[in-house]
């Protein structure tokens, strides 16, 4: 079940994160400082899978990033940023990394590339705690009793961290994107409202979701058709948020009915008996008390 959860939370936040529009955004907030040098125009997919030799060389092996974008300029590769999501610390990420940045440049070495560019990770972590764990090879060897001109040797690779959840208002203020609702949402709680549009619906709804830990978002899709919600309309944070309340409230409230139609099925109570109890407790119209009892009292 865990492993199923963190499989859909996962891809909640890689469908997220791949529109070109939040992509760039976030490159240009967290890494530009909010000046717009990257346009969602110039980004397309780039692979995530790169392939090396383990076992000592014996097996071609493959590791996957999570999202990979090239940036394009004038027809050319200028730059291939990396996205890597996590959602807990990891004190040998540096090494991931490592093997990440060296797969994409040993493609490029091997001429598997169409160029040679610079290669670029961002880690974006979604955990509540802080990160601790390493961000340089440096930090990694720190305990460790290594001569002091050894440490001129070593590459000191770093990891490029940033915690999502913790991020400063200022640092916020720079997305566009729906990743600054997913962002003040997750500084905010529950009371958290705007009037910014919403562009992405159904994959800002299940990144949201997945982020309270909420993983039932099969349906995200049925649910905004049944609301008459369209992802090319328009519709701002605080409408989209109330509808869904809405939408938790009629489900709750129907749900109460069936528990108790159930009840007093069970406690043997005749059909009007049971309709009586319903109306009250619920204070339904007659229309509403005959379209509950014919749904949850079969004959």
């Amino acid at each position: 079940m865990q492993g199923e959860m963190r499989k859909q939370k996962d891809l909640a936040e890689k469908d997220f994160v791949a529109f070109p529009d939040v992509a760039a955004d976030v490159l240009n907030a967290l890494l530009f400082d909010g000046e717009t040098v990257v346009s969602a125009e110039e980004l397309l997919p780039a692979p995530t899978e790169t392939l090396y030799y383990g076992d000592n060389g014996k097996r071609l092996r493959n590791q996957y990033e999570d999202l990979a974008k090239y940036e394009m300029r004038g027809g050319q590769i200028r730059t291939m940023y990396l996205f890597a999501n996590q959602t807990r610390p990891d004190g040998h990420m540096i090494l991931r990394k490592a093997g990440y940045i060296g797969g994409a440049y040993r493609e490029q070495y091997e001429g598997k590339t169409p160029c040679v560019c610079p290669v670029i990770e961002l880690v974006l972590y979604w955990g509540k705690g802080r990160w601790h764990g390493c961000r340089s090879i440096d930090q990694l060897f720190s305990g460790q009793d290594l001569p002091s001109k050894l440490k001129n040797y070593m590459d000191n690779i770093r990891i490029h961290v940033w915690e999502m959840r913790h991020l400063p208002q200022e640092v916020r203020e720079r997305f566009d994107s729906d990743m600054r609702i997913v962002l003040d949402y997750l500084a905010e709680g529950n009371n958290y409202r705007s009037d910014r549009q919403v562009i992405h619906k159904s994959a800002l709804i299940r990144m949201l979701k997945v982020l309270s830990e909420d993983y039932d978002i099969e349906d995200i899709e049925i649910q905004l058709d049944a609301m008459n919600i369209r992802e090319e309309d328009e519709i701002t944070v605080c409408e989209l948020f109330d509808q869904y309340e809405r939408k938790g409230r009629s489900e709750g409230i129907r749900k109460g009915i069936q528990v108790l139609i159930q009840t007093c099925r069970d406690m043997k109570l005749s059909f009007a008996e049971t309709a009586e109890k319903v109306k009250k407790g619920f204070k339904l119209d007659e229309t509403e008390l005959q379209e509950n009892m014919k749904l949850f009292w079969p004959e």
